[in-house]
């Protein structure tokens, strides 16, 4: 009953961060999201971690492209995109799914070359290149070296 209870409150309250969320996860489940979270990022060592619709989440290139939740039948996997789980459709024919998320037992995690497969086919929706202008590696500015201080000062006074 407590655990339920936090799951309830886990889809309420925003989680601080992934290890957050995976503490009020039952321990098959969490053992399950964990390998998942170290697959994505073997699969995609850029992509960074945050909560997107208070889920943890994958961003890569400024977009997020994968997600998961414990849920009370099992866990899944969300590529946040509407397309990305019908373009798999034939590799995914054994999972429940809907729209947006594909379902699975944590007694049976997504396999890597699934994973890898979801993250490629999202990737793909995204096209070449930075996505938005925070993905983009900003290139350092360079400056003229100017004088130290006291050398700018001695510098103006003229006798």
């Amino acid at each position: 009953m407590a655990r339920a209870f936090a799951g309830i409150i886990a889809l309420m309250v925003k989680p601080a961060g992934i290890d957050a969320y995976l503490a009020l996860q039952s321990t098959d489940r969490r053992a399950a999201l964990e390998k998942l979270r170290k697959t994505i990022h073997s699969l995609l060592p850029g992509a960074e971690e945050c909560i997107s619709y208070s889920m943890p989440a994958f961003r890569y290139r400024g977009k997020v492209v994968a997600g998961f939740l414990a849920t009370s039948s099992g866990c899944s996997y969300f590529p946040f995109s509407g397309t990305t789980l019908g373009t798999l459709a034939e590799e995914l024919s054994e999972y429940s799914q809907t729209k947006s998320a594909l379902h699975f037992r944590p007694q049976r995690p997504l396999p890597v070359a699934l994973v890898r497969k979801l993250l490629e086919a999202r990737i793909a929706e995204l096209g070449p290149g930075p996505v938005s202008p925070k993905a983009a590696v900003k290139k350092p500015t360079r400056r003229a070296k100017s004088k130290p201080p006291r050398a700018r000062k001695a510098a103006r006074k003229v006798p």
